[in-house]
């Protein structure tokens, strides 16, 4: 399977910016003047696009294996989730929003308290 996701932006140095702390990477591309790339796996990527209109209307959610590690990373790089909930399956997701209000989701679980 192979993913290529993207977020609306309207600055894409601020945005550039924040997906690097929050991604803890800068981009692996930028295939152009308005568009940066992260390669999360192999054929797997995010990307943010500046688009003055469609900016803040995206939404996102990545599962991972490694969720503690992850968003305590997130945390010592100066951004902390908006919600943070433990379904009753054990499962959690956080939620990040950038600076335009995409939200980008981080579930994994169950938790290591469950």
């Amino acid at each position: 399977m192979e993913l290529f996701a993207g977020m609306p932006v309207s600055d894409l140095e601020r945005a550039k910016e924040w997906y690097s702390r929050l991604l803890g990477a800068e981009p692996s591309f930028l295939p152009n003047d308005v568009e940066a790339v992260w390669t999360l796996e192999d054929q797997r990527h995010v990307y943010v696009v500046k688009d003055d209109q469609r900016a803040g209307g995206g939404h996102l959610t990545l599962f991972v294996t490694d969720f503690d590690e992850r968003t305590q990373a997130i945390s010592r790089r100066d951004i902390e989730p908006t919600t943070d909930e433990t379904y009753e399956n054990g499962v959690r997701k956080v939620e990040y929003h950038d600076p335009d209000g995409n939200q980008l989701g981080i579930g994994g679980g169950p938790s290591e308290e469950a």
